[in-house]
């Protein structure tokens, strides 16, 4: 596989990945909470992973092609989207001190990050529209080795904008409480926003 297909699927892959969203805006509520950055965005990039396999694997053309199942996908994201949106409407994160208690729900965290970009359809699209415009299938590799390899590189560029996003949020908002909490109400809304267009683009 050649070094240009690699540069050119990590240039379009930015350009997904430093676009605001449902990602962003869980990895702004972890860096206010401190400490639960780090598995939160483990979560979400167990989530990419998770795409990365499936569409490598050549389960995600079958998948898209149901209707049915990209039915039930897309609403059980949106629902998810929808639910979180609500929560932080309702009870917005502030910068806290490590503490036990979030110490004691880092599982969580990760959890609620990988249903975050596991349930998310858009990463799941993504993965099965951009992929295969990048392989070469006369290269050395294996097309599914190809796949692979090109999802293990969206996910480092992931999870070098997400530690920045979730960090950067963390430092700027941690003297600034009433800024923390509009900041926490507006990611929320997003969730709720995303959710929305979700099942909208589905049905409509």
């Amino acid at each position: 596989m050649s070094l240009h297909l690699f540069i050119s699927f990590w240039a379009v892959s930015a350009l997904f990945i430093i676009t605001p969203g449902a990602d962003w805006a869980y990895a702004i509520s972890a860096g206010l909470r401190g400490r639960a950055i780090i598995p939160a965005i483990a979560g979400l990039l167990s989530g990419h992973l998770i795409a990365t396999i499936i569409v490598a694997a050549g389960v995600g053309a079958l998948i898209a092609a149901t209707h049915s199942a990209m039915t039930i996908l897309t609403l059980a994201g949106a629902a998810y989207l929808l639910w979180l949106g609500v929560g932080m409407l309702r009870h917005p994160s502030a910068p806290t001190a490590a503490t036990d208690e979030v110490d004691d729900s880092r599982w969580q965290w990760a959890l609620r990050g990988l249903c975050v970009s596991g349930l998310n359809p858009k990463v799941f699209l993504l993965f099965l529209a951009l992929l295969p415009q990048f392989i070469d299938p006369l290269g050395s590799w294996p097309v599914p080795i190809q796949m692979t390899a090109l999802g293990l590189l969206h996910i480092v560029s992931c999870s070098v904008v997400y530690l920045l996003v979730g960090y950067g949020s963390k430092a700027v908002l941690q003297t600034r409480p009433e800024a923390a909490l509009l900041v926490s109400r507006i990611s929320g809304f997003l969730m709720i926003v995303i959710a929305i267009v979700l099942m909208a683009e589905r049905f409509f």
